[in-house]
């Protein structure tokens, strides 16, 4: 199949061949898609580079979404290499790594403000910046986490960043909807990233969601890359404003149940 045959998406965030951003690409070239790709700071490139030659990619630039000015250079550069894209992928997500552990009440001023702007702000300036550009039907997706919903211990201001993600989606949905633009973000269980591991504790909460997760499996970039497909391809032409989950059924349990002792 190729459900994204003919279609342009700027992938968003890419740091390493283990990012949630890398299964969402080979998942959208293997369905067709012309993707073009941006990563954060010098120091990723000597790892993004190669990963993009492995799907094509030629369309590689570095963006630093604090910056506005950034954000609106890859969106003039990505007008005149693409005219128009059709898939938008935020895959963008920050905070101090003394802010993912201690109690919640210790965030810091500027830690709060960083983790806000990088992981939230930055989707409404993507957004905004690349209204011009994106062609009827098409979809913005970002990633974000049951920390947004539940107490998730140690996760912390990052809970509260993707709290105001989802928020951020169903408001850019409504501004969207008029153009024909779908905007939609996935919730993801536990994937081992270098943005996860930053949390502390994340490797224990790693070994035990397989065991309370209904589907007991952990999730894999490719299954988040799936469902991506699924949600910026035509199979999905009314979803919009929605958060998915991609989580072996995580978040439906209420009490999960403890594992059994032999």
């Amino acid at each position: 199949m190729n459900l994204l045959q003919g279609k342009t998406a700027l992938v968003f965030g890419l740091a390493n061949e283990r990012s949630i951003a890398w299964g969402i690409t080979q998942a959208m070239h293997a369905q067709g898609a012309r993707i073009g790709i941006s990563y954060a700071g010098e120091a990723l490139e000597r790892r993004v580079r190669p990963l993009a030659g492995q799907v094509g990619c030629t369309f590689v630039e570095e963006c630093d979404v604090t910056k506005d000015e950034d954000i609106a250079a890859v969106a003039d550069k990505a007008a005149r290499e693409f005219g128009q894209i059709d898939i938008l992928i935020h895959s963008i997500a920050f905070a101090n790594r003394d802010e993912l552990g201690g109690p919640f009440y210790a965030t810091s001023r500027e830690g709060f403000r960083m983790a806000l702007d990088i992981s939230v702000y930055s989707f409404i300036g993507l957004a905004r910046a690349f209204q011009p550009i994106l062609r009827p039907g098409g979809a913005m997706l970002c990633m974000t986490y049951y920390g947004a919903e539940k107490v998730v211990p140690h996760y912390n201001i990052m809970g509260v960043a993707k709290a105001a993600l989802e928020a951020t989606t169903r408001y850019l949905a409504y501004d969207f909807g008029p153009q024909g633009v779908r905007v939609n973000a996935i919730s993801a269980g536990p994937i081992r990233t270098l943005a996860a591991a930053g949390v502390s504790g994340f490797k224990d909460m790693y070994r035990a969601f397989a065991e309370m997760a209904p589907l007991r499996q952990n999730v894999t970039i490719e299954d988040v890359g799936n469902a991506a497909v699924f949600l910026c391809s035509d199979m999905s032409p009314k979803t919009t404003g929605e958060v998915v989950y991609v989580d072996s059924g995580y978040n439906i349990m209420g009490v999960p149940e403890p594992p059994q002792k032999e």
